[in-house]
């Protein structure tokens, strides 16, 4: 892409993707976001994108007000063009939130199965994936996981499989 791609916007929001092990306890814990390094091993250098923190939560924690705060910062952006990084296991229900307020702009969820702290991680690929979706789809919301895009409403996690596939085929 070049430097007069059209901007994105990735609004920061947690999840998987930016989950790290916490020697500890055990755990895995939000320390920091990881995306500034996601781009930077990705050599995203010449790309207008805009990064803005919304919140560093597990999904399954989120509620009715967060993905409010969620639709807020997609609404308020300049951008047309969004890409937002959440947790797979409510991010369908985020999708269906997003979908009910924004209907002018590219909005691509995305996350990740395995942290990107961890080896053969597949956020790297996922985000690369979703910034190139929202770089070239019609407006509307999308979940871009696996090497797919889902429309907001044709998407589910299949926990048995670790990978997202459509509702209906």
């Amino acid at each position: 892409m070049s430097p007069t791609s059209p901007p994105i916007r990735i609004l920061l929001t947690g999840g998987t993707l930016d989950k790290a092990y916490d020697e500890r306890t055990g755990n895995l814990v939000f320390s920091r976001t990881h995306l500034f390094d996601m781009l930077d091993q990705a050599r995203c250098y010449l790309v207008n994108i805009a990064i803005e923190p919304v919140m560093l939560k597990d999904s399954l924690e989120m509620t009715e007000a967060d993905r409010d705060a969620i639709c807020a910062a997609a609404r308020r952006a300049p951008e047309t063009r969004l890409v937002i990084t959440h947790g797979t296991d409510t991010m369908t229900e985020t999708a269906h939130a997003l979908a009910g307020q924004i209907t002018d702009k590219t909005v691509v969820l995305v996350g990740a199965m395995i942290p990107y702290s961890f080896g053969g991680s597949d956020a790297l690929f996922n985000l690369g994936f979703a910034l190139a979706a929202a770089r070239t789809l019609p407006a509307g919301v999308y979940i871009a996981m696996n090497g797919t895009v889902f429309d907001w409403h044709n998407a589910r996690k299949n926990r048995d499989r670790g990978r997202f596939e459509p509702i209906h085929l």
